[in-house]
């Protein structure tokens, strides 16, 4: 590390944030950190908002207790937003009009939700990324009594299941031929779909949305492109999120085009081309199996990645052992388990099917590239170490 590096300014306080800060403590570095986020509120949990939060079992999604900071010496800034970067003078401007100077500068400002364009704006529709999007949610379930998901990924699945548990009436809306089909292929999302609909989900797939109704300034339902009305008093936007990098344009910064998926590129280290920047977690495209850079939206590459950024960050980068993605859903008592990258398969063979559990394999010309299970923990983390020799890593292009 250069003895230059004097300041480390992380910009988003969520959990790869929080994880690089404690990856660059960790590894020894003594310098000043700051980590700077747009919420008032100290880094947090994401994956318990749309589960244990949202049933009402716990109010405390906070990662690290209060004094955690002052002993780590890692000085937070919250309620503030990055609006521009100036690289050359290595200086970051804030939404409070003050600049922060950093001499390495760590981006990891996350995602936002993505929004359907041209719906009304009116009460009773809510997304969910942040804290105070699930505390208003939370609250709004107390009086809801028939609920819409728009989108069936993970968080729209994890929602289904916890609105149950209030005792609402859920229709599951996905425009895909099956829930998470984008995330693992029409064969297993037939099976999640099963699952859903045994618990008492009605799910629709291959159903756009063409409107929202409402009656005076609250939503009465869901219009969709076959002409079909859900009634709803309450209705969740889940289609997905994008990298928020518009504070960086202009910047030279390099990014993915939307196309790509977006997000800052990154070598894999998490290095920039320009120098001094460095980018992790969700806002991140980092090299990836594929062949392409690409950005990684799972709990468990956060705190991969920030190991690997701290290591190179103060100069002391190794030889990693291949890291397999791994990401679980909690879903009624199912836990979901997805280990490797499903979307490099061009063939999906369902292992076992016991109703409420199953296993598939993923392969790539033959070779098992992913595995997902549901309440199958144990087989789906055997495959590990296989998984690891299939998926070495290929140099990034494009």
């Amino acid at each position: 590390m250069s003895q230059s590096v004097e300041h480390v300014l992380i910009v988003g306080a969520g959990l790869a944030g929080l994880r690089t800060a404690e990856e660059l403590r960790r590894a020894g570095y003594t310098g000043q950190i700051t980590l700077l986020g747009d919420e008032n509120r100290a880094p947090y949990d994401r994956p318990p908002l749309s589960k244990q939060y949202m049933r009402a079992e716990t109010d405390d999604t906070a990662l690290r207790p209060a004094e955690f900071y002052s002993e780590q010496r890692i000085r937070l800034r919250l309620g503030v937003a990055a609006t521009g970067v100036d690289t050359a003078a290595r200086r970051v401007h804030l939404s409070d009009g003050t600049d922060a100077h950093y001499d390495a500068l760590v981006i990891a400002t996350g995602l936002r939700p993505r929004r359907i364009p041209g719906l009304p704006e009116v009460s009773g529709v809510h997304v969910l990324r942040s804290h105070a999007d699930a505390a208003a949610l939370r609250e709004h379930l107390g009086s809801a009594r028939k609920a819409v998901i728009v989108g069936a990924g993970f968080i729209g699945c994890e929602l289904a299941a916890s609105f149950l548990s209030r005792d609402l009436d859920v229709t599951l809306v996905e425009p895909q031929p099956t829930p998470l089909f984008a995330a693992l292929g029409e064969q297993v999302g037939a099976l999640v779909t099963r699952l859903h609909e045994a618990e008492g989900v009605a799910v629709r797939c291959g159903a756009g949305v063409e409107s929202l109704v409402a009656e005076g300034d609250s939503v009465s339902g869901v219009r969709l492109a076959d002409g079909t009305v859900l009634d709803a008093d309450l209705v969740v936007i889940g289609i997905g999120s994008v990298p928020v990098t518009s504070w960086l344009e202009g910047s030279g910064i390099p990014l993915a085009t939307p196309s790509e998926g977006g997000g800052v590129l990154t070598d894999a280290t998490g290095r920039t081309s320009i120098p001094g920047v460095w980018a992790v977690g969700d806002v991140a495209a980092w090299p990836h199996a594929s062949g392409r850079h690409k950005r990684v939206e799972h709990w468990t590459n956060a705190g991969e990645q920030a190991q690997t950024l701290a290591a190179a960050l103060l100069g002391t980068e190794t030889t990693a052992e291949v890291q397999v993605p791994y990401v679980w859903s909690d879903q009624y008592d199912m836990k979901i388990q997805v280990l490797g990258i499903p979307a490099l398969a061009d063939e999906i063979r369902i292992v076992e099917d016991k109703g409420r559990k199953f296993l598939a394999h993923y392969l790539r010309a033959g070779e098992l590239v992913a595995v997902v299970g549901a309440s199958m923990v144990g087989k789906v983390m055997k495959a590990r170490a296989e998984l690891a020799a299939n998926l070495r890593p290929q140099a990034a292009v494009g």
